[in-house]
């Protein structure tokens, strides 16, 4: 039995037709987020809602701590966390055990504005899945996990509802 993506000419077929197929549907994924965000991009852009994603998964978090998390710097972070203050979609305020590191939760609007939007997403998910025939499902449910765990990605659950555990 021919092993795929072991050598050879086949192998780098297989692997072409297997990348093709990843770039056409995280197209279809991306063009899914950007929708689900549309409503409450005059709120906030996308690396903002990347943190009140992460703050929603993690709870109370240091600033530094973000910073690590989002792949940014601590002044990038800090200009984020202070949009997203005044916006009254995070609280930040000075760490009582340590007076030089300022600590952010999400405010009843944030947690809010991250429901609405991952509601969205999964609703237009799941009209695209409700396309497709039960074989289908489960083949895309075992392609999906083996992808993301191929990936180093922690396993879905109810609190990863947009699929970033640790960030990026």
């Amino acid at each position: 039995m021919k092993q795929p993506f072991a050598g050879g000419q086949a192998g780098a077929d297989d692997l072409d037709a297997v990348i093709s197929a990843v770039l056409t549907g995280s197209r279809l994924l991306v063009a899914v987020a950007a929708r689900s965000l549309a409503a409450a991009q005059d709120r906030v852009t996308l690396p903002q809602f990347r943190m009140l994603v992460v703050l929603s998964v993690h709870g109370e978090t240091k600033l530094v701590t973000m910073a690590e998390l989002l792949a940014v710097n601590s002044s990038t972070a800090m200009r984020m966390a202070d949009r997203l203050s005044a916006a009254g979609l995070v609280t930040r305020e000075v760490n009582p055990h340590n007076r030089r590191e300022s600590l952010m939760r999400l405010t009843a609007a944030g947690r809010q504005l991250v429901e609405e939007v991952t509601a969205r997403r999964r609703e237009e998910i799941a009209a695209i899945v409700s396309r497709m025939t039960p074989e289908q499902s489960r083949a895309l449910i075992s392609a999906m996990n083996a992808f993301t765990e191929a990936g180093g990605e922690s396993p879905p659950g109810p609190r990863y509802p947009l699929g970033w555990p640790d960030a990026p």
